[in-house]
């Protein structure tokens, strides 16, 4: 008997050593709803792997910004990460399309584009040495701040946090005549308490999590840029998994990305109303505002998509399926 305890102890000691971890970094912070659902999903993974595979997530940004995270990744320390796609902008700059500024005007309407698209990006990041399981929408940033924004001439000259590494969302502020300021996101609330910016572009949701709705007083009513997340893991770590382990996984973070996606639409909406029962005030642009701001960014976004910031063609691409979306001539699958 005591023989048969010993084997069975060896076994399971050395199943364990067997064990893949997949050592994923995020600014998510530990008690959130968003934190809780990703462990929930770690969890069924290594059960329904027997344990084969393990994740890991250190979360609330603790292992720095997204620059040492990349860089994480590539010797090894860290396997992925839970980014934005201005992370991830220098390696793959096609990601980032889908948040050039006022290019939708609705959830729809950027659900019927990326039906069409969010395969070739996935495919993109592929190429450039990531595995990814789908974007999860956090609704439209809004502009917030401590002075009302109504139009252009509010925008002169103040001082915007712009992502670090994000060189389209630099050039969209320059374009707005904003003094952009490159910060990581773990300084942001920093920045806003010290008065280092005055404006930030985040969705209802992100500043509710992230606790800048503490240091601002208006939104501007104007959903300036779409914005979601998503998941991206090196294909070197990934490719050592087993191939059942490996469908597993994206089974399972394929899902919990389209709950992510599901959700976080509802939720935003949700979270703007509590930005607003928080007594920060809600400002309308003020008429023909939002035309000029629109057509200003228009033209910065092509011209950079000319320049070779992104692909031409998939910028097309994109704005030929918005078009048709507003001319009533497609809907969106399901619909």
């Amino acid at each position: 008997m005591r023989k048969l305890i010993l084997l069975t102890l060896a076994l399971f000691v050395s199943s364990a050593g067997n064990a893949a971890v997949l050592k994923i970094a995020t600014v998510t912070p530990e008690g959130s709803a968003w934190m809780e659902a990703m462990r929930a999903g770690a969890k069924e993974i290594k059960e329904r792997t027997d344990g084969r595979v393990e994740i890991k997530y250190y979360g609330g940004g603790v292992m720095g910004n997204d620059d040492k995270v990349l860089g994480k990744i590539r010797i090894g320390n860290l396997h992925g990460g839970a980014f934005t796609p201005s992370a991830l902008q220098s390696i793959y700059p096609d990601v980032s399309l889908y948040g050039l500024p006022l290019v939708f005007d609705s959830e729809e309407e950027a659900a019927y584009v990326r039906d069409r698209l969010d395969q070739t990006l996935r495919d993109g990041m592929s190429d450039k040495g990531f595995v990814t399981f789908g974007f999860a929408a956090t609704g439209f940033a809004v502009l917030m701040s401590n002075e009302p924004v109504k139009g252009l001439a509010d925008l002169k000259g103040k001082r915007v946090w712009v992502p670090e590494g994000d060189t389209i969302s630099y050039a969209s502020m320059e374009a707005l005549s904003l003094s952009p300021v490159t910060l990581p996101m773990t300084d942001v609330l920093t920045g806003l308490q010290t008065g280092l910016i005055d404006i930030v572009a985040v969705s209802p949701i992100g500043a509710l999590v992230l606790q800048w709705h503490t240091k601002v007083s208006y939104v501007t009513d104007l959903p300036l840029v779409y914005t979601m997340g998503f998941m991206a893991v090196s294909k070197r770590s990934f490719g050592k998994l087993a191939p059942g382990d490996q469908q597993i996984v994206r089974e399972v973070m394929d899902n919990l990305y389209a709950e992510f996606n599901e959700k976080n639409l509802v939720d935003n909406k949700d979270a703007l109303q509590a930005l607003l029962n928080a007594g920060i005030e809600l400002v309308a642009p003020a008429d023909g505002e939002k035309a000029r701001i629109r057509d200003v960014l228009a033209k910065s976004n092509r011209s950079m998509a000319v320049k070779g910031d992104f692909s031409l063609d998939l910028y097309e691409r994109m704005m030929q399926y918005v078009e048709e979306y507003r001319s009533g001539q497609g809907t969106v699958a399901g619909n």
